[in-house]
């Protein structure tokens, strides 16, 4: 092993005892690739079991919680008990690999797509649509349902514990609903979910303290609890870095195993909201956080310099998405010493030894731009 890249195979211990064998997780990524029926595929236990062997924790595709919070065509359900052997199959191949195996669960809100949940019935915090063209304009959720959905993370949770995983990620982020009640573009409620910043984390935390009560009822002191969010939006109004400044301080006094960033770009720098917008996100996240509960960085991370580079910032672990399914072997290839045989732009002719399902590997294929090489 190259002596540079050492750290990145230590050992992390997270506060509940629990310790991974190195610092590299597995990105969560959408794979479309599931049964209709909300059951996953052979095809998509293969492809898990592929990239498993080298990370120390694999974070799933987000599965919805209630029918309702689908959110993309062919994804694997977490919303009702049937599914819970279905669940133990992709979590059973990730450990088999030597992985941790982490659920993440969500609930797509207005990012549905209208032919996917019951009715066609969009939901939101507030009946905002989302600002791209065509989208609909959704319905704003009642208090009582708002509080059905809180239960149903609980209940996602319980069945990823029944299911056998090591553990879940609370889907906060990439603008699907939890982001949508934090948001001030999407979230325009006057009752208690809605309003001033600490009302808009009224519904966030709500999933925190659930999930986090259901695990000392059905799991050990060893069962992980991550959270992952998008630090800004776009809009105006929307999320600033000021804004999810002041939601991971809370965060980190939650009774949460770690944080996760969801960026394009590790070292991408704030849009708005703070004094220094030559600071990166990630600076300013672990000067907020002050060691109170780990980072996970990610983002554009290909080579093993662009990991050190980020291993850096003070992360103590780092997500690895795409270059995970360009490359299933990274992880070995850099423990090994060889950084040179790592491949870095997608290789169109070796759909079959990547082990990557036919729905994503056409998505992959017909999306330029969002892989090198496509």
């Amino acid at each position: 092993m190259n002596p540079n890249n050492h750290d990145l195979f230590t050992p992390y211990r997270f506060k509940n005892g629990v310790e991974l064998k190195n610092r590299i997780v597995m990105a969560p990524m959408t794979n479309y690739s599931s049964n209709p029926d909300g059951t996953v595929t052979d095809e998509e236990i293969a492809y898990y079991a592929r990239r498993s062997k080298g990370v120390s924790m694999v974070i799933t595709a987000c599965t919805y919680v209630t029918p309702n919070g689908k959110g993309f065509h062919n994804e694997f359900a977490g919303d009702r008990d049937e599914m819970i052997p279905s669940l133990n199959q992709l979590a059973k191949a990730i450990q088999d690999q030597g992985a941790k195996a982490i659920l993440q669960i969500f609930h797509g809100g207005r990012m549905c797509p209208p032919e996917l949940v019951p009715h066609g019935d969009i939901v939101s915090a507030s009946a905002v649509p989302a600002a791209m063209t065509g989208a609909k304009i959704p319905r704003a959720l009642a208090e009582s349902e708002v509080e059905e959905i809180i239960d149903a993370f609980g209940e996602t949770t319980r069945r990823a514990i029944e299911a056998g995983y090591d553990g879940v990620e609370i889907h906060g982020a990439n603008g699907y609903l939890i982001q949508q009640f934090f948001s001030p573009h999407s979230n325009r409620r006057e009752d208690r979910f809605g309003g001033s910043i600490k009302k808009r984390m009224t519904f966030p935390l709500a999933i925190v303290d659930k999930i986090t009560s259901v695990v000392k009822e059905h799991a050990d002191d060893s069962f992980i609890v991550g959270y992952r969010f998008s630090p800004e939006e776009a809009e105006t109004p929307g999320i600033t870095m000021a804004d999810s400044l002041k939601l991971v301080d809370t965060l980190a006094e939650r009774d949460l195993d770690y944080l996760h960033v969801s960026l394009q770009h590790i070292f991408s720098k704030a849009r708005r909201g703070v004094e220094d917008v030559n600071k990166t996100r990630i600076d300013y996240l672990l000067e907020t956080i002050d060691n109170r509960v780990p980072l996970i960085g990610v983002g554009s991370i290909y080579t093993a310099e662009d990991a050190c580079k980020a291993f850096e910032t003070g992360v103590p672990l780092l997500a690895i998405g795409r270059e995970l399914i360009i490359d299933p072997d990274w992880v070995q290839k850099v423990a090994e010493g060889r950084e040179d045989e790592i491949v870095t732009e997608i290789n169109k002719d070796k759909q079959e030894d990547l082990v990557v399902p036919d729905p994503l590997w056409n998505v992959i294929m017909n999306t330029p731009g969002w892989f090198p090489g496509v």
